[in-house]
């Protein structure tokens, strides 16, 4: 549990980094549990990346995060990588443990299905076949969260075929690797889809997806979140499809980080969720 009488630190490590949302949303939890603390965006280029690292204990740090380009090096450097950080390929949190030594995981996957609960409480992995549009470091962690919560049937597509055959050899389970050209009849009898690609993001195209041949009854998740609705997202809100987007999985994804990190459990809360989204 966290002490009241310690200035708590803790950080977001990327290069560049003035675009996380990160420092609001953790800075909002100081605040609601009354805490003395700041958690500080660092800039720290994948060179300097040990080195900072190990500063934490010494600097009294409690942890921090990493995002891109850090999260794949990060793995390399701390004393313990946790199963979840192992099999998703990449890291997400650091845990500076009371001797000093450094403890690294990866939350995004419980982000993206606890953002899902969050909106469809009665959500369940194992109730149709779900389609995954990608196969990088997102669609890792949200292969590995549907493989937590049970999923039988998961038809991977991905640009590059043998990324998403790597995926699923290391993986192994219930994924079936499908050729990007099939993506639109992958979607037949779905029910569920995820785009953990690019496409749709700022500055990027939408994602190419016909959605004919997805059940109106789908779920649609797509794990951007800048912008709050991409094309996606909105052409199957319009479709009549119960969508989620992208925003909850950065938020939920710190919950696991605070009890790691402080001892304490915060909530993701409308108010929180309205104060990052007017940034967005």
């Amino acid at each position: 549990m966290a002490s009241p009488d310690r200035f708590l630190l803790a950080a977001v490590m990327g290069w560049p980094i003035s675009q996380s949302r990160s420092p609001m949303l953790h800075n909002f939890w100081f605040a609601q549990h009354g805490l003395q603390g700041s958690y500080v965006p660092l800039a720290i280029p994948p060179e300097r990346l040990e080195a900072a690292l190990r500063a934490l204990p010494a600097l009294n740090f409690s942890g921090c995060n990493q995002t891109i380009p850090l999260k794949q090096d990060a793995r390399k450097i701390v004393d313990e990588v946790a199963i979840t950080a192992k099999k998703i390929g990449a890291m997400s949190c650091v845990v500076v443990r009371p001797d000093g030594s450094l403890a690294g995981s990866n939350n995004d996957w419980y982000g993206f299905t606890h953002n899902i609960l969050e909106f469809v409480p009665d959500w369940r992995a194992d109730a149709g076949p779900v389609a995954v549009m990608g196969a990088g470091g997102g669609a890792r962690a949200v292969v590995y969260g549907l493989m937590e919560r049970g999923a039988k049937e998961i038809r991977l597509c991905n640009r590059t075929l043998a990324r998403a055959q790597t995926l699923a050899k290391e993986f192994g389970g219930p994924i079936t690797v499908l050729p990007w050209d099939a993506r639109h009849d992958a979607l037949d009898s779905c029910a569920m889809l995820v785009n953990a690609t690019s496409q749709g993001m700022i500055g990027q195209a939408a994602l190419d997806l016909r959605l004919d041949k997805l059940p109106k009854a789908a779920l649609v998740n797509d794990i951007i979140y800048i912008p709050r609705e991409t094309p996606l997202i909105a052409a199957a809100r319009t479709r009549g499809n119960r969508t989620v987007t992208g925003l909850g999985m950065l938020l939920h994804q710190g919950i696991p980080a605070w009890k790691a990190w402080f001892g304490i459990e915060p909530k993701v809360t409308a108010e929180l969720r309205a104060k990052i989204e007017a940034t967005l």
